[in-house]
C-alpha cells in the first residue's frame, strides 16, 4: 500500500441514487491502496438523503475512517463548493470528484496516482469520444485563445499535488474555474483518457455554466480582447464604407437625402457596437472588483466529523 496521505474531495448535491455506488467502487479502491486517506464530502445544500447514506455507510462498515462532511451555508455551486473542500483538505495529494456518478473503471484512480509519482503535478482523467456540442464549442474557443499550452477538456476527476495547490493559492485566493487555473499554473499536467463504461448526464445549472464560461474567457484567454478588436474594426470599415457611399451618391445623382433608411441602419449598428463594447468593459471591471475584494467566495456553515482514525 502507498504510504502517501491522500485527500478525496467529493461534491454532493442531491446525489442519493449515485453515492453508494461511488463509495463501493472509488472509495474502496482508495482504501485498498493507501494507508492513510480522508474523505471530504462537500454538502452543497442537499435536500435528499445523500448525507444520511454517507453517514450510515461509514458508521456501519468503516467507523474508524477519517470522514468529514463540509456543509455549505447555502447553495454555492460546484466551483465554490469544491474550492472550500480543497482548502479544507490536508493530504499530500488531493483527488477532486465533481460528481459521484461513475463511468470509468476504478483502476484509473491508481493510474492518476502513478502519473503524479512520475513527475506530473496534475493528473486529469477524461473520457474518450464526443462531448456535448456546447461543451466542445467552449473548450475549442478556450484552448484556441488560451494563454497557456495546456489544453482543457471535459473530465471525470483529477488528482492534484500539494505543490500545485500551493501554486494556485499563490496566484489568487479567488479561483473562479479550477480546471482552467490548473492548466495555467505552469506545472506539468497529464491527461489520461479512458473509454466510458456508460453514458452519464452531468448535472449543472445552465446559468452557472454560462457565467463560468464567460468568466473563464475573461480570466484565462484573450478571446474577448480579440472580439472587441474585431467589432471595432468592423464598425470602422462600416463607417468608411458609408462615407464612401455618401460621397459617391453626392457626385452622381445627389439623392443622399432620400437615404434615411441607410442612415438609420448605420446609426443603429453603431449604437449596438458601442453597447457591446461597454458590456465587455463592464464585465472586465466586475472581474477586477472580484479579484480585489472577494477573497472568500464560499460560506461554510459547519464541519461534521464522522470518523477520526487517520
Amino acid at each position: 500500500m502507498e504510504n502517501k496521505f491522500v485527500s478525496v474531495v467529493l461534491y454532493l448535491h442531491d446525489h442519493e441514487k449515485y453515492i453508494e455506488n461511488f463509495l463501493d467502487n472509488s472509495i474502496k479502491t482508495i482504501r485498498e491502496n493507501f494507508e492513510h486517506y480522508e474523505l471530504i464530502c462537500v454538502d452543497d445544500n442537499c435536500t435528499d438523503k445523500t448525507i444520511s447514506v454517507v453517514k450510515d455507510y461509514f458508521c456501519s462498515k468503516y467507523p474508524n475512517d477519517n470522514i468529514s462532511v463540509l456543509k455549505m451555508g447555502s447553495y454555492q455551486g460546484l466551483e465554490s463548493s469544491m474550492n472550500a473542500g480543497r482548502d479544507f483538505s490536508i493530504g499530500d495529494f488531493v483527488f477532486e470528484f465533481d460528481t459521484p456518478q461513475i463511468d470509468y473503471e476504478s483502476e484509473y484512480i491508481m493510474k492518476a496516482f502513478e502519473s503524479v509519482t512520475k513527475g506530473f503535478d496534475i493528473a486529469i482523467v477524461a473520457p474518450k469520444g464526443r462531448t456535448r456540442l456546447t461543451s466542445a464549442l467552449f473548450y475549442g474557443i478556450f484552448n484556441l485563445f488560451s494563454r497557456n499550452n495546456n489544453a482543457i477538456c471535459s473530465d471525470s476527476f483529477r488528482l492534484i499535488s500539494r505543490r500545485a495547490i500551493n501554486r494556485i493559492k499563490s496566484i489568487s485566493d479567488f479561483v473562479p474555474y479550477r480546471k482552467a487555473l490548473y492548466a495555467n499554473c505552469g506545472l506539468k499536467c497529464e491527461t489520461i483518457k479512458y473509454t466510458p463504461t456508460q453514458k452519464i448526464k452531468k448535472e449543472k445549472e445552465a446559468n452557472e455554466r454560462l457565467d463560468l464560461a464567460f468568466d473563464s474567457f475573461v480570466y484565462f484567454t484573450n478571446f474577448l480582447e480579440r472580439l472587441s478588436t474585431g467589432i471595432s474594426a468592423f464598425f470602422l470599415l462600416f463607417s468608411v464604407g458609408s462615407a464612401a457611399y455618401a460621397i459617391w451618391d453626392h457626385f452622381t445623382n445627389g439623392s443622399i437625402m432620400e437615404g434615411w433608411s441607410s442612415t438609420i441602419c448605420f446609426m443603429s449598428f453603431g449604437f449596438f457596437g458601442v453597447f457591446v463594447l461597454l458590456t465587455i468593459i463592464l464585465k472586465y471591471l466586475s472581474v477586477i472588483v472580484n479579484l480585489i475584494f472577494r477573497r472568500q467566495k464560499y460560506i461554510v456553515e459547519s464541519v461534521e466529523k464522522i470518523g477520526g482514525n487517520v
